[in-house]
């Protein structure tokens, strides 16, 4: 019987080719779309799933909570060392390992050449306990004996050495406290690409040592530098700690040393663990160790790939019901030579089954080859396995069963209940499909309606991608380089020379170091109060340069820039490190600085305008909590800046002016941006030779910030392109079919008088109003999506009617190009021809 039926499924796919190849030709897009997108979500949630014992490694996260004062509210993956330390103090039975983290590119002699490596993990605590990643040479074990061990991943062994066998080769890593010779004791694997952390060398270094300069870092709650992570004796142990977490912050954070009002931090941060296993998708995405990405863009591209796979299997009941009547009579011969309704409905799902198998085979040739481009796409490292637990092949069966029987069963259903009486007796070659014309079109609606909404989404995502890109920023982008690199040993001091000699250059403007830069990779906050007053507000404190704002395009809108001429506007001081750094300190504190802040800080400090900012006086905590406030005099107000993504609030900043300390140098320039490149880094490389060159212009910065919109835009691009093709389909086959049905119709209409243009509007009118309707449905869902999605940015684009209109207006021309030429082709028929159709 099953073989029977099998004959009988070929047979009919092969009699009708066109409707065969429409079908399976929108079934395998659609069942590519669902797979590969499934892969990905499965790649997204499954993020440290190698890791052993990764149930029990905990992040300790910092929470900041928004207040009055200017807090934002921001989730960040970075926590300060305090707090780990408090926690091992307390939950000694629950932590079993621990270990604190920092991330460095350091300058690496190496052969006497100076490069740079990326990723490099300095760590204090059992790093390879906490972290159980296998290794190539040497063992977890015997790794990180000392403060000057090193181990490498296999890709920057191969990369330096030029071989795995790298241990107890010397790299030289040039440190704040001079050139360190680190032994490699360990090579380990390359950290997979689905993994929340990774790092391409670990080495050891003292926490006692590296902040010598710093010791107050060891005991702040507010100095979030590094990672730390815990793991735990049981993975519910997490829920234990996080349950007592308010309480354990009551009675370890101390107030902050100074503050007029006893400030604590524990009023505006709080903190979590969360494990590794749900870092990827946390909303905690701030400094991560590797960006992650959002739950809901997952589950987002997740459900568009059901919605096209949906698609597909509505051209396939559409196509199914409009060719029903054409194997009318093959029906009821059937039930006439006792085939039962059940029998029927099992070959015509067998049919539909058939069809999804055949579209399988071609969707898993298609992502077998649109795979290594996907990943390159994404940066992902997505693999497809057909056996095994990961394995593809048991889920590919069980969504050809079910897309088969979905897709099937009403058309089975349909089919089998054809009364034999009546069709044979009708003496056609045909039945008509009665009852079916209302699904038809309100399948045809939902395509559309998914394919008018995803267009829509797109349109959206696009206008606010270019608006980022090009949004005033409140500095002028075009002819302006960034140089950074300032931060490593080797410059030693040699940057004030290379800004004067920069300064030099034909067609450049202006140059000036600082310590904000665009896209700046770290952040600086600082407690400013008002003298008189017991509330203190929150400001980013980044020290500049004179000649700073003018570099950046930046424009002043009360008072004056800093001034070298000024003795106050210059609050330097020595390191730390250094003997006279106390009484400097001490110093300044009891003469006071000028400052310049943005119209943001003075708005948020209270004053009414920038003019009547000038002239207050503030206190700022510019120097270690240890030695106090230091009183701050306004002289100017700078417009707003936004250095960082769109997404992120845009942060009041208070400017103060020093002549060392800085990450970056900023050049304003006429003329052509490589031929200026190409002299600042002669520059560059003539007065700090040991430390790589690193200049890019500031529209490639900016562009990069929104590598991650751009993205999601494409892929809403190719998904609303897959969708309209498979929307096309079928509505090309339903309308071949609908054509073909109305033929004789359409003769009589000519006979009695219709023009060729009459009967192409007809049919044209018939296919449109579907997609008018289905623009009533998608128009206010992408809507509701949209707005949703834009109120993730501090600024946005508007979201007016044109993206709406648009899309809708494209979807009815694409209906009326598809169908307008099957219409053309039967109006242009014969009467003659058409009347003798039966």
């Amino acid at each position: 019987m099953w073989r029977n039926y099998l004959t009988v499924g070929l047979r009919a796919l092969a009699k009708s080719r066109a409707y065969a190849a429409i079908n399976i030709v929108g079934l395998a897009l659609g069942l590519a779309a669902c797979l590969m997108i499934l892969l990905y979500v499965r790649y997204e949630t499954n993020h440290d799933a190698w890791l052993k014992d990764g149930d029990r490694v905990f992040q300790l996260q910092t929470l900041f909570l928004p207040n009055a004062q200017g807090n934002e509210e921001d989730k960040m993956q970075m926590s300060a060392i305090a707090p780990a330390r408090a926690l091992l103090k307390d939950f000694p039975q629950q932590i079993v390992a621990s270990v604190y983290i920092r991330s460095f590119s350091p300058i690496v002699i190496q052969d006497g050449r100076p490069t740079k490596i990326d990723k490099l993990r300095m760590v204090d605590g059992d790093f390879f306990g906490v972290f159980d990643i296998p290794f190539v040479r040497g063992s977890a074990a015997t790794a990180l004996p000392d403060t000057h061990s090193i181990a490498l991943s296999e890709s920057e062994a191969m990369r330096r050495f030029g071989t795995l066998d790298a241990v107890g080769k010397t790299l030289t890593i040039v440190d704040n406290s001079g050139d360190i010779d680190y032994r490699v004791t360990g090579v380990f694997k390359d950290w997979p690409k689905d993994s929340s952390f990774t790092a391409n060398a670990v080495a050891r270094f003292d926490l006692a040592t590296q902040f010598a300069d710093r010791p107050g870092a060891l005991t702040s709650y507010t100095n979030q530098g590094g990672w730390n992570y815990l793991k735990l004796r049981r993975a519910d142990d997490a829920d234990t700690i996080n349950a007592n977490m308010a309480a354990w912050e009551k009675r370890n954070i101390p107030d902050t040393p100074g503050s007029q009002d006893g400030d604590n931090p524990g009023l505006y941060q709080d903190y979590r663990l969360e494990n590794i296993r749900a870092n990827h998708l946390s909303d905690a995405q701030n400094a991560a160790p590797v960006a992650g990405n959002d739950r809901a863009t997952v589950l987002t591209f997740a459900v568009i790939a059901l919605l096209v796979l949906g698609m597909a299997c509505v051209n396939f009941t559409n196509l199914a019901t409009a060719r029903a009547s054409s194997r009318a009579r093959e029906v009821a011969l059937r039930k006439v030579l006792g085939a039962s309704r059940r029998q029927l409905i099992a070959q015509f799902l067998g049919e539909s089954v058939l069809v999804a198998a055949i579209a399988m085979l071609i969707a898993l040739a298609a992502v077998e080859l649109l795979l290594p481009a996907f990943n390159d796409f994404l940066g992902a490292g997505i693999v497809m396995h057909y056996v095994g637990a990961d394995g593809v092949l048991l889920p590919a069966i069980a969504l050809v069963l079910i897309v088969g029987v979905l897709a099937g069963l009403y058309p089975a259903v349909y089919l089998a209940r054809f009364e034999p009486a009546r069709i044979l007796k009708a003496n056609k070659s045909a039945a008509d499909a009665q009852g079916s014309g209302r699904l038809r079109s309100a399948l045809v609606v939902v395509q559309f309606a998914v394919s008018i909404g995803l267009t829509i989404c797109t349109a959206v995502i696009y206008g606010q991608t270019v608006y980022a890109r090009n949004a005033d920023a409140g500095y002028v982008r075009d002819g302006l380089l960034q140089v950074s690199n300032l931060g490593y040993r080797g410059v030693d001091g040699r940057d004030a020379q290379v800004v004067e000699q920069i300064r030099r250059i034909p067609g450049v403007i202006a140059a000036a170091r600082t310590q904000i830069a665009i896209d700046p990779g770290s952040n600086s906050v600082g407690t400013v109060e008002r003298v008189g007053t017991d509330t203190a507000f929150n400001l980013g404190n980044y020290a500049v340069e004179s000649g700073f704002f003018k570099a950046m395009g930046m424009k002043l809108i009360a008072g004056r820039d800093f001034s070298e001429a000024q003795g106050r506007d210059d609050t330097t001081t020595p390191s730390p490190a250094d003997p006279g750094f106390a009484a400097a300190a001490r110093t300044l504190v009891q003469r006071g600085a000028n400052v310049v802040i943005t119209a943001d800080a003075a708005r948020r400090l209270g004053f009414a305008s920038p003019a009547s900012a000038l002239g207050a006086q503030l206190t700022a905590g510019l120097l270690p909590i240890e030695y106090g406030m230091v009183p701050i005099t306004v002289v100017g107000v700078v417009e707003d800046a936004r250095f960082r993504s769109i997404r992120d609030p845009l942060q009041p900043i208070l400017y103060y002016s020093q002549r060392t300390d800085f990450s970056d140098i900023v050049v304003r320039f006429n003329g052509n941006p490589a031929t200026i490149r190409e002299q600042v880094e002669a520059v560059w490389n003539r007065n700090i030779p040991n430390v790589p060159f690193r200049g890019r212009f500031a529209d490639d910065i900016v562009r990069d910030q929104y590598d991650r919109e751009a993205a999601r835009g494409q892929l809403f691009a190719a998904f609303s392109v897959l969708a309209v093709v498979i929307g096309c389909l079928g509505l090309f086959g339903l309308a071949a079919f609908t054509a073909e049905r109305r033929t004789k119709e359409i003769g009589i209409r000519k006979v009695l008088g219709a023009r060729t243009r009459d009967i192409v509007r007809l049919l044209v009118w018939q296919f449109s109003r579907p997609v008018l309707i289905a623009n009533v449905i998608a128009w206010p869902i992408a809507w509701w999506l949209m707005r949703d999605w834009l109120n993730g940015f501090d600024v946005r684009v508007a979201l007016t009617p044109v993206p709406f209109v648009a899309a809708g207006l494209l979807a009815v021309v694409i209906a009326v190009v598809t169908v307008a030429g099957h219409a053309y082709r039967v109006a242009q028929t014969s009467p003659v021809r058409a009347l003798r159709y039966e």
